[in-house]
């Protein structure tokens, strides 16, 4: 479970979503750059993640250059006033990020690509491992799983460990089961509820405002989906998960202060 630096308070670190693209599935995250991010800072943001390639359900690939443009600005800027994630699946696209001022890679491929594997481990940067099956083009496509927590776990432990056998520090590795990646709603909820089979490494999720929210809570568009995620949220707290990964900033450090307010 995270501390939050400097208040001695424990809580999941809050991960601020910028999204520089022009078709991932949440509207406001595409909006602002910069000062929408500076904006989640002053917010309480712990994280800022920025992405350049949507990778929500059917979603294209794009070339590496439009990708870096769409980033490599914002990251530079950003990681002046906030600790910076990049959310890529390209190894090319994180170095120049690392190089820019980001100190994270969040690979929603999970580290399929050797080249990204090994960056983690020359440039020695946080890294959050996500589970997807198949493409973001194709991977809800009639997902199936045997055992899904058991195929999961698997996969990003794997990973995990393969890092620290390569002498990558153990604090700096996030798992995330990868929510809405190739699942369908019962695969997304036996995930969350076994979070904790992805122990000793830090785990986050990101479910803010996705399908699964609208499924539950017969929400179609995701305007309708800010009270579900808080619901996750809160969640995330009883469950003691290290970050989680939202839209909404403000919201959601406040939703955790009134937790914190109210414990015996």
């Amino acid at each position: 479970m995270a501390v939050l630096e400097g208040d001695g308070k424990t809580r999941p670190l809050v991960m601020g979503i910028i999204n520089a693209t022009p078709d991932s599935f949440h509207e406001s995250s595409r909006k602002g750059g910069v000062a929408r991010a500076l904006e989640m800072v002053d917010d309480g943001a712990n994280w800022i993640d920025i992405g350049g390639e949507s990778t929500r359900p059917g979603a294209k690939p794009i070339s590496i250059e439009e990708e870096m443009e769409r980033v490599i600005p914002i990251v530079t800027e950003v990681s002046q006033h906030c600790r910076v994630s990049i959310d890529t699946r390209n190894h090319i696209v994180a170095k120049k990020a690392l190089e820019a001022g980001a100190s994270m890679i969040n690979d929603v491929s999970g580290l399929r690509d050797q080249k990204m594997f090994d960056l983690v481990i020359e440039s020695g940067c946080s890294v959050c491992i996500m589970h997807m099956q198949g493409e973001p083009g194709n991977m809800q496509k009639n997902p199936k799983y045997t055992n899904v927590v058991e195929e999961v776990r698997e996969n990003l432990l794997e990973k995990a460990d393969r890092l620290v056998d390569n002498g990558h520090p153990i604090e700096k590795i996030y798992l995330d089961p990868g929510i809405g990646f190739g699942k369908l709603l019962q695969h997304n909820l036996e995930l969350l509820r076994a979070s904790d089979s992805l122990r000793p490494y830090s785990v986050m999720w990101g479910v803010s405002r996705k399908s699964m929210i609208g499924d539950i809570c017969n929400q179609p568009t995701t305007e309708g989906r800010l009270a579900g995620s808080l619901a996750v949220a809160a969640k995330a707290y009883e469950k003691k998960i290290d970050m989680i990964r939202v839209h909404d900033v403000r919201e959601h450090v406040d939703l955790f202060s009134v937790l914190e307010a109210m414990e015996d």
